[in-house]
């Protein structure tokens, strides 16, 4: 009998949740991560999570969850699960690195009749081409006869009220037909519907496919927001008419720009693979070019309502409300009020933020003053830019006290003052 039913390597957004999911129903679950601040604050029972609070974390402890940084705990494990950053490098290629180094790990430790799943979003052919000879080779074992190779791919909403791990179906791919099964029976113990399909590259493909189709449809309605404007149209109204619709319609909503880590990041992937082929993935490379330049249109908005003023940006005061990737929730990952604070950065700005959520913030590595006091940063700013309607925020005394506002997110009145996106 193996010490740990689940290994979950990597504690971040992804790894956390499912680790409280696991030692919720039972299983003895020990985390592995390479950062020892956090394998330190996890011990404490302080959690860095938006998703889980340190009571959520007292409980796991207590319920025997351990993180460590101890890699031989891996050969004590029943099922190992991957939950690595996949971010992009600097030429905008999917960056690897964290997934070979974890799946090394893995093949160092591997035991027979072990489980391994990838749960890091990738481009369709890595658990396949990437992972598996890896383990193969470090392991000296044969995935689908030795061990079980699996990809399933992970589907957290950070700050989603409605929707978590247990609730949300989850997707599974094997490398053999019991590969799949052995993981989509593990999963089983603690999430209520295991969706599998025929493959990894199938499951791969699938989460590519959630995101792209995300990524392309808020492309869409940011480009009609803009000629919208130019033709007198309210695009909000059109929207929530077009969502009466019972059928064939999903609401999208425009905003200053795409956050987070899988709406910037995962088409990219996917139009990775598209490229090895030979050709581009149009649609993809269209919708980002569209939602890059969001922030070069919101500062452009902002310096129409303030030229009716009469005022230049250059100098004025302009508070950026907001500056995480999603409403109330602390994560920055690829957030948008980035780009948006280096064009007012540009245009001479005189740059503050306020963010119940962003103790210190900093763009390019200069840092952006906090304001403290929301209604007076309100009364002071020339202009306020809503990038995050926080529930923190006092939006009816914003709407009130601002001289000029740019609501991007489509949650304030109109009016004399108050322009929306």
């Amino acid at each position: 009998m193996s010490g740990y039913d689940l290994a979950v390597i990597g504690l971040g957004y992804v790894g956390m949740p499912l680790a409280k999911e696991a030692t919720g129903a039972g299983l003895r679950v020990v985390g592995l991560d390479v950062d020892p601040r956090k394998v330190d604050a996890l011990t404490a029972g302080h959690s860095y999570i938006d998703d889980l609070s340190d009571a959520d974390l007292d409980a796991m402890l207590s319920g025997g969850f351990t993180a460590t940084l101890d890699q031989s705990v891996l050969a004590a494990s029943d099922a190992i699960v991957i939950c690595v950053p996949t971010p992009l490098d600097e030429d905008h290629r999917p960056d690897l690195s964290a997934v070979r180094g974890a799946v090394a790990s893995v093949g160092r430790y591997l035991q027979r009749g072990s489980l391994v799943v990838l749960e890091s979003t990738t481009y369709p052919g890595t658990t396949d081409e990437v992972v598996r000879p890896i383990l193969e080779e470090a392991s000296g074992l044969t995935a689908g006869t030795d061990f079980h190779l699996a990809f399933s791919p992970e589907r957290i909403d950070p700050g989603n009220p409605k929707f978590g791990l247990r609730n949300t179906p989850k997707v599974v791919g094997g490398f053999t037909t019991g590969c799949r099964d052995r993981a989509a029976a593990f999963y089983a113990r603690f999430i209520e519907q295991v969706v599998p399909v025929s493959g990894t590259r199938e499951a791969e493909m699938a989460k590519l496919l959630e995101n792209t189709y995300r990524h392309v449809n808020i492309a869409l309605v940011n480009e009609m927001a803009i000629f919208c404007d130019e033709l007198g149209v309210n695009l909000w109204e059109s929207i929530e008419a077009a969502a009466t619709k019972p059928f064939g319609f999903q609401k999208f909503l425009p905003g200053p720009g795409v956050g987070g880590h899988c709406i910037p990041v995962d088409p990219s992937y996917l139009s990775h693979a598209v490229r090895k082929l030979g050709y581009p993935f149009r649609f993809v490379e269209l919708a980002q070019e569209i939602n890059e330049r969001m922030p070069a249109y919101v500062a452009a908005r902002v310096q129409r309502l303030l030229n009716r003023a009469k005022k230049p940006v250059n100098g004025s005061r302009v508070l950026l409300l907001g500056v995480t990737y999603k409403p109330d929730i602390a994560d920055e990952r690829e957030t948008p009020a980035v780009p948006v604070a280096r064009a007012f950065r540009e245009l001479g700005a005189e740059l503050s933020f306020a963010d119940p959520h962003v103790k210190s913030w900093a763009v390019d590595g200069v840092p952006v003053p906090r304001e403290e006091d929301l209604a007076a940063a309100v009364a002071r700013a020339d202009v306020t830019v809503l990038l995050q309607p926080h529930s923190a925020f006092d939006l009816d005394m914003v709407e009130k006290q601002a001289h000029l506002l740019l609501d991007t997110r489509g949650v304030l009145a109109e009016g004399e003052r108050v322009e929306r996106l």
